[in-house]
């Protein structure tokens, strides 16, 4: 060995001797890395379904959060259009939320959570973003019932906005459809043709948008000319609506005019 130390006499020996006991080593070896890659295959098998089972609880909230992010998008959208529909109006307003929504047949009426509380009164004009829903017809201390335009016991005077022809809208128990009255066949209106609010019976707003002409129909035999409108207002899709005080400035101006006569 001391030769071999310095000399290196036995090198080939000592590799020959190692490459006949590798493969021993290799096999006492053998089990033990089996149970070192069973117990990692293991170990790592359960953090992955730990890992999976976390990342699906994330997606769920994280998709929960994106639907109630979407649904308050949607309803800033709606809240937006509100306000600018508040400043097109010029006049006190206040917005409310439906309640509930009464579509029986040949019937359109829906409840709002505003009352004698805010001051709602019958008879009380309500809009949406885009055009005249309806009335106020009952009014409770929390909650009003509102009559929509589209009801059949409802009629509305308005007027063609192009020419300033008046009429009178009256409901036909369809949430799609209003009929154009006392128009005769002669009457210059065309499809497409804007109605809005005449204003006239000092109850609705004047000038504000109801529905666009979509159909006319001429019957020679007729007097007058039967004409479908589109309403204007989202009737069946609209969440929030404009409580409107269309004359209160008004009155409340003349008023002080006369109070400023009398001094």
């Amino acid at each position: 060995m001391v030769v071999d130390h310095h000399q290196s006499h036995l090198k080939i020996i000592r590799s020959g001797l190692s490459t006949l006991v590798y493969p021993l080593q290799y096999v006492v070896n053998l089990p033990i890395e089996a149970a070192e890659w069973v117990t990692v295959s293991l170990v790592t098998h359960n953090k992955l379904l730990e890992e999976n089972d976390r990342l699906k609880h994330e997606h769920l909230l994280l998709s929960s959060k994106l639907q109630r992010y979407e649904i308050l998008e949607v309803e800033n959208h709606r809240l937006r259009n509100l306000l600018e529909s508040s400043f097109r109006l010029n006049e006190k307003v206040l917005v409310a939320e439906l309640i509930a929504v009464e579509l029986q047949s040949f019937r359109r009426q829906i409840v709002i959570n505003k009352g004698q509380r805010e001051g709602a009164y019958d008879g009380q004009p309500i809009v949406d973003a885009a055009g005249i829903m309806g009335q106020i017809v009952h009014v409770g201390p929390f909650s009003s019932t509102v009559l929509l335009i589209t009801d059949p016991n409802h009629a509305l005077p308005v007027q063609v906005n192009r020419n300033g022809l008046r009429a009178i809208a009256v409901g036909t128990g369809q949430s799609d459809k209003l009929i154009l009255e006392n128009l005769p066949n002669n009457a210059d209106i065309h499809v497409g043709d804007l109605i809005i609010s005449s204003g006239l019976g000092r109850r609705f707003p004047s000038g504000y948008p109801v529905g666009q002409i979509e159909k006319i129909s001429r019957d020679p035999g007729e007097a007058f000319a039967k004409v479908i409108i589109k309403p204007s207002a989202q009737l069946s899709k609209s969440r929030e609506v404009l409580m409107v005080w269309p004359f209160e400035n008004t009155e409340e101006v003349k008023s002080e005019s006369a109070e400023v006569a009398t001094k």
